[in-house]
Formats: C-alpha cells, sequence, structure tokens
C-alpha cells in the first residue's frame, strides 16, 4: 500500500471528510481550520485536520453556533485536534444548550397546528385561545412559544 502524504490538498480533504470546498474554505476564513500554502499558493492541510472537520461538523449538528466552536478549539492546548476527553468535556458545556433547544422544539412540534400567540388571530381558533388578543400585553412574537424559554433582561434569548 501506497504511503499517504503528510499533507493533503483542499480536494483531498473535502472527499475525505465529505465537505464541500467551499465549506473548507469558509471554516478557513471563520478561523476554525488552518492550511500552509505551497510556493505556487496551494493550501495544504495536516492529515489531522480530518478529525477536526468531524468535530466541527458534529458540533453544527447538534446546533452548536461557529462562534462556540471556535472558541472551543481554541481553548485546546496549542490549537491541536480534540480527542475524546476533549469532546467529552466540551459537550457538556453544551448540554444545557441543547436541553433548551430540545425543550422549545417540543413545546412547537406539540403546538404546531394551534394557536402560537402571535396576536395575529388570522387562525380560526384564535379568539378562543387569545380573547381580545391579550397575548400583546406580554410583548410581541409567539408568546406561547418564547413562555418558558430563557431569557436576558425578561426578553427571549436567541436560539
Amino acid at each position: 500500500m501506497p504511503e499517504l502524504p503528510y499533507t493533503l490538498t483542499v480536494g483531498q480533504v473535502a472527499q475525505r471528510s465529505g465537505v464541500a470546498v467551499s465549506a473548507l474554505h469558509f471554516y478557513e476564513a471563520k478561523g476554525l481550520i488552518t492550511s500552509t500554502r505551497t510556493s505556487g499558493n496551494q493550501r495544504r492541510y495536516s492529515r489531522d485536520i480530518l478529525r477536526r472537520v468531524a468535530f466541527i461538523r458534529f458540533a453544527q449538528r447538534v446546533g452548536v453556533p461557529l462562534a462556540e466552536i471556535r472558541s472551543a478549539l481554541a481553548s485546546l492546548p496549542d490549537q491541536r485536534t480534540p480527542n475524546r476527553e476533549d469532546w467529552a468535556r466540551l459537550s457538556s458545556n453544551w448540554r444545557s444548550q441543547l436541553d433548551d433547544r430540545i425543550t422549545a422544539l417540543q413545546r412547537l412540534r406539540d403546538n404546531l397546528s394551534d394557536c402560537i400567540g402571535c396576536g395575529c388571530l388570522s387562525l380560526g381558533h384564535c379568539m378562543l385561545s387569545n380573547p381580545d388578543d391579550m397575548l400583546a400585553a406580554s410583548g410581541p412574537g409567539p408568546r406561547r412559544l418564547l413562555a418558558g424559554l430563557p431569557t436576558i433582561d425578561g426578553e427571549p434569548a436567541e436560539a
């Protein structure tokens, strides 16, 4: 079997990771991954970038914003690739955020065909759920959906 090269081209990383070349460029622009350049200005990635990209994709899949992913990766010693212990520590920090999202999604699912308290009164049974648009007094937006979600200074936090 031929020996694998120490560095990979952007196309090789894209093929091995299942991530589009444009996404790799985006991750690099956002400071999530790094590359070196050849004398011909072509990107080269170390092979450990594959684990880093997998980490980024999984964190994104569970809803972690890129800024938090970047911060988590920056917290690793020498910007190294996360290992199993790192993932356990980092993911435990995101658990409460995920629990909040799960709660919000369950509320949305359970009330999907019901009034969300937006004040529009466009649904046939809004007059029963929100007579005289009483929910408008509690603020703008989908009041029932936002009820119980985390707040910042009394306003719903961004999901």
